[in-house]
C-alpha cells in the first residue's frame, strides 16, 4: 500500500490495467483454450492435452514445419540483400543514413494485399513481366503459385523490418574504430571480421530477430502470390477458429508458436544491452 502512495506506481495503474485487459485477459483465454477437449466452447472443462497431442499426432506439425522453414529462408536471403545496401547506405549518407532507411518504409503506408495483388499482376501469365517476354518471342511458365514466389514475396514484405536495425547496427561502429585498424596494418577483410561485423551486430542480431518473428506469422504471401500450395501454421490458426469452429486446437497452435518465439527472443534478447542498442548509454 505504501508503494500505491508515491506517484510513479500510482499513475501507472491505468496502464497496469489496460495491459491486464488487453494483453493478459486474450492470452490466458488462449492458453486456457488450449487445454479443454476439443470444439468446446467453455472453459470450465477438465483439463486436457489432446490438443497438443493431436498437434503432432495429425498433419498440424507439417504447418509448423513450413512456416519455420521458410522464416528461416526469409532471414537468410534478407541478410544477403541487407547487409550491403546497409553498409553502402551508412558509408555513402553518412548521419542521414537512418532518413534514407526509412524511405524503405514508405510502402507500408499502402495495404500488405494490395501490394501483393500488384505482384500477381507483375508475374501472372500475359501480364506485366510475362507479357513483355512474350512480345519478344520468350514464353516462360508462370511464376506464381510456387515456393519460390511466396519467399520471395516474404522477402519484399519484410526487407524494411531487417534493413532499419541493420543500419543502426552498422552505424554505431566508430569510425575512429577503423580507422585505427587500417593504420595497423589490417586489410579490408580483417576490418569487417573483427571491427565492423562484432560492432555491428547487435542490430544485425535484432533484424534477424524481427524479421524471423514477422515472417513465421506470415499467412498473405501463402494465399495471394502462392494459391494456398503451402499451408503455414497461421492459416491452420485461422481455420481452426473460424470454419472447424475447434477454438481448442487453434488456441493450441497459437501457445505453440507463441512458445517458439517468445524462447527464441528470450535467448537473442539476454545477450544483448537495449539500452546500447538504442544509445541510451
Amino acid at each position: 500500500m505504501a508503494m500505491l502512495r508515491q506517484p510513479g506506481p500510482r499513475n501507472a495503474i491505468p496502464l497496469m490495467l489496460l495491459m491486464l485487459v488487453g494483453f493478459a485477459a486474450p492470452l490466458l483465454a488462449v492458453i486456457g483454450f488450449s487445454l479443454v477437449p476439443a470444439r468446446s466452447f467453455s472453459l470450465w472443462q477438465m483439463p486436457t492435452l489432446e490438443n497438443y497431442a493431436g498437434v503432432f499426432s495429425g498433419t498440424n506439425y507439417i504447418s509448423f514445419v513450413y512456416s519455420l522453414v521458410f522464416a528461416a529462408l526469409t532471414v537468410i536471403v534478407l541478410a544477403v540483400v541487407c547487409y550491403p545496401v546497409a553498409l553502402g547506405l551508412v558509408r555513402v549518407f553518412g548521419k542521414w543514413s537512418m532518413f534514407m532507411s526509412l524511405l524503405f518504409t514508405i510502402p507500408l503506408f499502402v495495404s500488405e494485399n494490395v501490394r501483393l495483388y500488384g505482384w500477381v499482376l507483375f508475374f501472372i501469365k500475359n501480364g506485366v513481366l510475362l507479357g513483355t517476354l512474350k512480345t519478344i518471342g520468350i514464353e516462360p511458365e508462370s511464376w506464381l503459385f510456387t515456393q519460390s514466389i511466396i519467399l520471395f514475396g516474404m522477402v519484399y514484405v519484410y526487407l524494411p523490418f531487417m534493413l532499419f536495425p541493420m543500419t543502426l547496427g552498422i552505424s554505431m561502429v566508430p569510425k575512429e574504430t577503423r580507422d585505427a585498424a587500417f593504420d595497423l596494418g589490417a586489410t579490408r577483410w580483417q576490418v569487417f571480421r573483427e571491427v565492423d561485423l562484432p560492432l555491428s551486430m547487435p542490430g544485425i542480431t535484432i533484424g534477424f530477430l524481427l524479421s524471423f518473428v514477422l515472417a513465421v506469422g506470415a499467412i498473405a504471401e501463402a494465399k495471394v502470390l502462392g494459391g494456398q500450395r503451402i499451408i503455414p501454421v497461421t492459416h491452420d490458426i485461422e481455420i481452426a477458429f473460424t470454419y472447424a469452429q475447434n477454438w481448442p486446437m487453434g488456441s493450441a497452435l497459437s501457445v505453440l508458436l507463441m512458445l517458439v518465439v517468445g524462447v527464441l527472443v528470450l535467448v537473442v534478447l539476454r545477450r544483448f544491452d537495449l539500452d546500447t542498442i538504442l544509445g541510451k548509454k
